[in-house]
């Protein structure tokens, strides 16, 4: 059996210097000795105490896997501050999300549908298989198998011609950085902020949100407001386009689905 390097002792070394926190401010806060911070993050402790592992863990918002198997430090920002602000799940160096789903009695993946009053509660309960299980469900037949598929409905006019109230159906994005720049996104957001359904671009400095409505200007959204991204595969409304609508919406939509195929021949 090979030998797994363990990165304990440097993580914590290396959490401590990115927040330009002292020894002495991180020892008081987790109520141990300075000597035994020092110890382990010069990996003079060969086996930290079960509970200063778990204190070590919940202090950082960094899973207890994380801490041991993956150099941190080898990380880009943009891991880092999904990291910092506690998206990690984080294995051998690879991200990997945490996400809740569920399946029919053949366990299919199920598509949920997130109703606009339930908006709310999915931003606390978007990682609780339990919620998850509460949301209305059903499956399409032409979706690519081996994906995970959401449906969600849209407000307002900032993404015309895509009409208000249609319904998204998107696919999950599990790495963010792999996201190719202006790509369509339902963006599930923190806090007061809502659902928002734009071309996003990620940058150093958070997410670039644009409307293809040009009232509507761009804006950045900080990496930690954002809790999933959601990628546009189809969109379905009973709407009947006017007349002189439909040529500029069936280019605009025969544009979108050949970026998508050009994406999915790429990956």
């Amino acid at each position: 059996m090979n030998n797994q390097k363990v990165f304990f002792g440097s993580n914590i070394k290396f959490l401590r210097n990115r927040r330009k926190l002292s020894q002495e401010s991180v020892a008081g806060a987790l109520e141990i000795k300075r000597a035994k911070l020092s110890a382990i993050e010069n990996g003079m402790t060969q086996m930290p105490a079960p509970e200063d592992v778990i204190n070590f863990s919940n202090y950082f918002k960094v899973s207890i896997d994380s801490l041991f198997k993956v150099d941190l430090s080898k990380l880009g920002e943009l891991k880092l501050r999904e990291l910092e602000a506690g998206n990690d799940v984080y294995m051998n160096g690879s991200k990997i999300r945490v996400l809740a789903i569920s399946v029919d009695k053949n366990n299919k993946e199920n598509l949920e549908y997130v109703p606009v009053k339930a908006k709310a509660g999915y931003r606390s309960g978007f990682n609780d298989p339990d919620y998850i299980a509460t949301l209305p469900k059903f499956s399409l037949p032409s979706l690519p198998k081996g994906k995970t598929f959401r449906m969600f409905p849209t407000t307002g006019d900032s993404m015309l011609p895509f009409p208000d109230g249609c319904d998204i159906v998107c696919q999950y994005i599990e790495d963010w950085g792999s996201l190719k720049p202006q790509t369509l996104c339902i963006a599930i957001l923190q806090g007061e902020q809502d659902f928002v359904f734009k071309r996003v671009t990620v940058q150093t400095d958070g997410l670039l949100m644009e409307s293809l409505n040009p009232v509507y200007k761009p804006y950045v959204v900080p990496i930690p407001d954002v809790l999933e991204l959601w990628q546009y595969y189809s969109y379905h409304t009973r709407d009947i386009p006017e007349a002189q609508d439909i040529q500029s919406i069936a280019s605009m939509v025969r544009k979108i689905h050949a970026d998508i195929k050009a994406l999915q021949a790429k990956t």
